[in-house]
């Protein structure tokens, strides 16, 4: 008797200890904790060596080849008139251009100098919001 309840014991230990690590898991997930995750409504900026900045959502970060989507870059426009010597900036859809890419990019890892996550209140955040208002997909 005493041997059926050690067991029932163990049982309801063993299932317990289940629930809670399956609870931590869950919550270290939608938290954006676990290695090689970001938050899916995270943006990224990605600066490469090459002196290209490139914005969206990056998955695979452990990988030698990171995939970003999404991806926006910022195209500079000098001003036609010297009087007027504040450059133009404006945000870019990747896509739109003469070679038609896909909406993502496989980047060599040791291309990547650093990566900084985006807040959700930063002015190319905002500007990516307002471009995907203007053109539902």
């Amino acid at each position: 008797m005493e041997e059926t309840l050690n067991n029932n014991s163990n049982k309801k230990l063993a299932v317990g200890g289940v629930v809670v690590v399956l609870v931590l898991a869950g919550v270290a997930w939608r938290m954006g904790w676990l290695p090689g995750q970001s938050s899916a409504d995270t943006y990224q900026a990605v600066f490469l060596t090459n002196n290209q900045v490139y914005f969206g959502k990056l998955s695979d970060k452990d990988d030698q080849y990171p995939v970003l989507t999404d991806i926006y870059y910022l195209r500079v426009t000098q001003p036609l008139q010297p009087s007027q010597p504040n450059p133009n900036v404006n945000l870019v859809k990747l896509g739109d251009e003469l070679h038609g890419p896909a909406d993502r990019m496989e980047i060599n890892r040791d291309q990547i100098l650093f990566i900084e996550d985006l807040k959700p209140d930063s002015q190319v955040v905002r500007a990516i919001n307002d471009y995907r208002a203007a053109n539902p997909k």
